[in-house]
């Protein structure tokens, strides 16, 4: 299908899920890195608790909550 056929359809409101092969789709910036970071018991513990009571992971609760404070900073370039 030509880019022009795609553009027009998309623009159309039609469904262009089909046509896109999404395998090797990357996120610009939000490619993962693993870090380690040590904690105190005390705060291991109330992050599980906390995790727990949502039904998330430790790892889902802690990158919710940076990105939430991140968020919260001012735009600087």
């Amino acid at each position: 299908m030509k880019a022009t056929a795609f553009d027009q359809r998309f623009d159309q409101g039609d469904d262009v899920s089909e046509l896109l092969d999404l395998s090797a789709a990357r996120r610009p910036g939000y490619e993962s890195q693993t870090v380690a970071i040590d904690f105190p018991e005390w705060m291991l513990n109330g992050l599980d608790r906390e995790a727990r009571r949502l039904g998330v992971s430790r790892d889902a609760l802690v990158k919710v909550w940076l990105a939430e404070r991140l968020e919260q900073l001012p735009l600087t370039s």
